[in-house]
């Protein structure tokens, strides 16, 4: 279906369509398949509703009212009337995902979200804070990842409103700020019997040569690839219908490793706290994957809030209305890119001033640690939020409206 020069002009002025259920967006149709899922419409990548119509996913994570220290306010004394409560103001500011750790019951509230399955995670607890590396070749791993989808994705294969799964959050791939070791380095340093050191040993053996920066990129390859493969084959043997998300890359890990993946994930999950969005990034993700990406953690933090922002992605920003203007800025350049099905804003509560379980004490949150909204900010939210999949879907003439 082609898009007529009305529809561009809804953007220029801010005006955006009605949505369905979902929150997709029916003036864009894909097929009808009963789930979420991708599918590329008019050179475009889009998700698509289970009732068959566009959708951009536009999440904030970690919806939750459980306090992270001891010292925050109290939870709420109905957690369900909370939930409730909480996706009408988020559906109100145009969102229309629960992002990553979000509360139980959000999941249960009309709006689609995700879930984090920890496959990795849950073999080494902390990985992704500590940068731990788990042997992937390992019978052990194999068994974590169908324990996993076993608990996880089996009871919700028929959940209309699951977007799909983050296999993991940040793992490290190579050298990061938690360690300069390549995951060649790391491999052989495992025990002389792990399965991951006799296939670091036999690939060092294979190169007769001395260990190039290109070696340790396609080792890099190789792990990925089977870290892919045991996620994918046991979330499908589990739950056959819903989306594979990625494990949320801190950082672009090289093409080796995410080439890989993409041969695994129906989206690459990506993070920046850059001051300006990854636009290269996430346009080498597509050219090397051949599928989507969507920015699954994102945020600004401003010192006019009273927190210390002393620890967290991201430099801080002075105001209210910087923080604004910086969701503007990354909406309008990943709406802007063909590859790109959506962002997740990070988070919906502030930190604690006393910081949280590592420490962060940043004001992401779409709300106060008391739960009041930061208004100059969700006011921007829902302008932006509300033009976001007409933008997507006619960027390209948009732009050229623009040019004087």
């Amino acid at each position: 279906m082609k898009l007529s020069i009305v529809l561009a002009l809804a953007v220029l002025s801010g005006v955006g369509p009605h949505s369905d259920q979902f929150g997709g967006w029916p003036n864009l149709t894909g097929a009808k398949t009963g789930w979420f899922h991708t599918q590329k419409i008019d050179g475009r990548w889009w998700l698509v509703t289970p009732d068959g119509n566009a959708f951009f996913s536009k999440g904030v994570d970690n919806i939750s009212y459980k306090p992270e220290t001891p010292r925050a306010p109290k939870v709420p004394s109905d957690p369900g009337a909370w939930a409730t409560a909480t996706v009408r103001q988020l559906r109100d500011w145009k969102f229309n995902t629960a992002g990553a750790w979000s509360a139980e019951e959000i999941d249960r509230q009309p709006i689609a979200h995700t879930v984090i399955l920890d496959i990795a995670g849950s073999i080494q607890k902390d990985l992704w804070v500590k940068g731990g590396v788990v042997d992937y070749f390992s019978p052990q791993f194999r068994e974590a990842a169908d324990k996993v989808a076993a608990r996880l994705c089996a009871p919700r294969s028929k959940d209309k409103w699951l977007l799909g799964y983050f296999t993991d959050n940040e793992l490290r791939w190579g050298d990061d700020w938690r360690s300069k070791d390549s995951l060649l380095d790391v491999y052989l340093k495992m025990s002389w019997e792990a399965p991951g050191f006799i296939k670091a040993e036999a690939f060092v053996k294979s190169l007769n040569h001395e260990i190039t920066a290109d070696d340790k990129a396609k080792f890099a390859g190789l792990v990925a690839a089977e870290y892919g493969r045991v996620t994918s084959q046991a979330i499908r043997l589990h739950d056959p219908n819903h989306l594979i998300l990625g494990c949320r890359f801190a950082i672009y890990p090289g093409d080796a490793v995410m080439g890989a993946v993409g041969a695994y994930f129906d989206v690459i999950s990506f993070h920046s706290y850059n001051a300006t969005p990854p636009v290269e990034q996430l346009e080498q993700i597509t050219r090397v994957t051949g599928k989507p990406a969507m920015l699954t953690e994102f945020s600004f933090k401003a010192m006019d809030s009273g927190l210390p922002n002393s620890k967290g992605g991201g430099k801080p920003v002075a105001t209210q209305a910087d923080r604004a203007n910086g969701f503007a800025m990354y909406a309008d350049a990943l709406a802007n890119l063909p590859g790109v099905v959506g962002y997740h804003w990070f988070e919906y509560r502030d930190e604690p001033k006393e910081g949280r379980f590592d420490g962060e004490d940043c004001n992401y949150g779409v709300v106060k640690i008391d739960f009041t909204p930061w208004n100059v900010l969700t006011t921007r939210m829902t302008k932006v939020n509300g033009g976001i999949e007409a933008r997507h879907a006619t960027a390209d003439l948009t732009l050229r409206m623009r040019t004087p």
